[in-house]
C-alpha cells in the first residue's frame, strides 16, 4: 500500500492543514512537539517560493486524494565548496505506521539526487523514536550514530541518531532520453 504514496508541490489550500500538523503535541506526536511558533510563517514562505527554493523545500505526502503529511529538506553546508540535504517529514496521526513515511522518504532521495548535485542526504531522530529510525532504515538510510543533547523539547536536551545516504548508494531510475 506504501507505493500508493506520492509527492506533490504544496498548494495554497494545504497551508491550513500543514498548520494543523504542528497545532499541539496531539498533532505533531510527542517527538516533534516543540512549541507553538508563527501561524503565518509557513504562509508567508508559500507566497514567496511556494515552499520551494535553492536552499530546501517541502512537498506533500498523498496517498491519492489524501493529505498524509510533509517531507521537507534544507541545505546542510558539509564543506567549502559541498552541501548536502537534511530531511524532515511529518505524518498525520492517522496515517503513522504504515509505512507511508518510509516511501515518501524514499521518494525525495530519489528526486533529491535526480535533480541536485548532492552526495549526501541525511537525517536525524530523537534516540527515543524508535518508529522513526525503522522508518529511515526501510528508507535505505545507514545509521552513523548518536549525537548528544542536540534537541531541545519539553525543558531538556535529547540525543539523536543521525542516519545518512549517499548518492552511490541509490539506483536512479532513468528519466528518459537525454
Amino acid at each position: 500500500m506504501a507505493d500508493l504514496v506520492t509527492l506533490r508541490p504544496v498548494a495554497e489550500e494545504d497551508l491550513s492543514w500543514l498548520a494543523g500538523l504542528t497545532n499541539g503535541p496531539a498533532a505533531s506526536g510527542v517527538h516533534e512537539w516543540h512549541g507553538w511558533s508563527d501561524p503565518q510563517r509557513r504562509r508567508r514562505r508559500w507566497a514567496e517560493t511556494g515552499l520551494l527554493g535553492e536552499d530546501g523545500g517541502t512537498v506533500m505526502v498523498m496517498l491519492g486524494a489524501d493529505r498524509v503529511g510533509q517531507v521537507s529538506w534544507r541545505k546542510v553546508i558539509t564543506g567549502p565548496a559541498a552541501f548536502g540535504w537534511a530531511l524532515g517529514i511529518g505524518l498525520a496521526a492517522e496515517f503513522r505506521g504504515r509505512g507511508y513515511g518510509s516511501e515518501a522518504q524514499r521518494q525525495i532521495v530519489h528526486y533529491l539526487f535526480a535533480h541536485t548535485q548532492v552526495n549526501r542526504i541525511e537525517a536525524t531522530t530523537e534516540i527515543t523514536n524508535v518508529a522513526e529510525q525503522r522508518a529511515l532504515e526501510k528508507a535505505g538510510f545507514t545509521r552513523e550514530g548518536v549525537l548528544r543533547g542536540t534537541a531541545f523539547r519539553q525543558g531538556r536536551w535529547h540525543d539523536q541518531i543521525i542516519y545518512s545516504v549517499l548518492r552511490d548508494e541509490v539506483t536512479l531510475e532513468d528519466a528518459g532520453p537525454a
